[in-house]
């Protein structure tokens, strides 16, 4: 809303301030950062007067945890998407379509979440929640009606395209199946850091590492002087997206304030699976599906070490890790929370990295 300030430039010249995405993107960090601090504290009271025993422990999970995290609150992703969605409300242009795209895919994934969430807590137990088939329907409906809309924004052949980092002009033109390529980015996005999402802290730092890298990628995309200077795909209106990237930012440094060992409250699939698909559907978006592998490398190699387990175990009867996903292997072997945490957020940001540098290596 703050955009439309700028009509009144030609009056007050300083509200011309208002045109930059940069500087709304600063704001968007500080506002839905003091929004968290603000409410974070009163929205736990509500969740834990609501929830009574808090989020469910898996029976079949580590030892410690059924320990130490049970009572704790969940649905903490209202916080995050409450700060998200009023600080992009404030800061970003309302007349961008990509804007609200992304909103959409963000909000509905974290609905499928809040009642997946809802289930467990009222059932008291951690598996029974939504059927996998139906959530994954869910998600797959959203994110195709997001593909579709996505693909008649750009410009064709390239927003139907897949294309490959580290090429200048290697693009494969997918047609009508593109949609189905990025419904599979999204789903895959948004449930592969709901299994990221198993300890204090563990999920929301890379998020905000992917959100920030996904910010400049989206910035850099919608800029047509910077997009030919780095032979990167131009996508007018995409840099609009970096306020909302901000936003995640903010929103994610307040949730983290009361996420910190040991947690007052749990993300929950309320905020796991909407932040992931954000990142999913920011990645399909700009036209970086394949980067998203990398500067999401974590998410990936959670969600890979699940599906290998469970193929392994029916094929073989034998178990690759200890325990999936990946985190709870490496508590299994001995590795403190804190200690498995930390480490993931360093990978983390040398997979950011390595994601950025795909920016110039071409």
């Amino acid at each position: 809303m703050f955009y439309w300030l700028t009509e009144l430039s030609d009056k007050l010249s300083f509200l011309n301030v208002f045109r930059y995405i940069t500087f709304r993107t600063g704001g968007a960090i500080v506002t839905a950062l003091v929004f968290v601090f603000l409410f974070g504290g009163p929205i736990i009271d509500l969740l834990r007067i609501k929830q009574g025993k808090g989020q469910p422990i898996r029976q079949d999970g580590p030892a410690s945890h059924l320990i130490t995290k049970v009572g704790t609150p969940t649905m903490g992703g209202l916080m995050i998407l409450s700060g998200l969605l009023v600080s992009t409300l404030l800061w970003a242009n309302p007349s961008n379509p990509y804007v609200w795209i992304v909103l959409f895919v963000t909000l509905s994934f974290g609905v499928i979440g809040f009642y997946d969430d809802y289930l467990k807590v009222t059932k008291q137990q951690a598996n029974t929640g939504f059927s996998g088939r139906t959530r994954l329907f869910a998600e797959a409906a959203v994110a195709v009606i997001a593909c579709v809309a996505l693909s008649h924004l750009g410009r064709p052949p390239t927003s139907t395209s897949l294309v490959f980092p580290f090429f200048k002009d290697l693009a494969i033109n997918l047609g009508y199946a593109f949609a189905l390529l990025g419904a599979f980015v999204i789903v895959g996005a948004g449930n592969a850091v709901y299994l990221t999402d198993g300890l204090d802290g563990l999920a929301i730092v890379p998020v905000m590492i992917a959100a920030a890298s996904f910010g400049m990628i989206a910035y850099l995309a919608g800029n047509a002087v910077f997009a030919d200077y780095l032979q990167i795909n131009y996508i007018a209106g995409t840099g609009e997206l970096a306020v909302l990237c901000g936003a995640v930012l903010g929103a994610g440094l307040g949730f983290l304030w009361f996420n910190a060992p040991p947690a007052s409250i749990f993300m929950g699939d309320t905020g796991s699976l909407a932040l992931g698909g954000m990142l999913g559907s920011i990645a399909v978006a700009v036209k970086h599906e394949i980067v998203l592998a990398v500067i999401g490398g974590l998410f990936a190699l959670e969600a890979v070490s699940v599906i290998v387990q469970v193929v392994s175990f029916k094929l073989t009867g034998k178990r690759v890790f200890r325990m999936a996903p990946l985190h709870h292997h490496f508590e299994q072997k001995g590795w403190t929370e804190p200690q498995i945490v930390i480490r993931f957020w360093i990978i983390s940001v040398m997979l950011a990295l390595a994601g950025l540098s795909t920016l110039k290596l071409r």
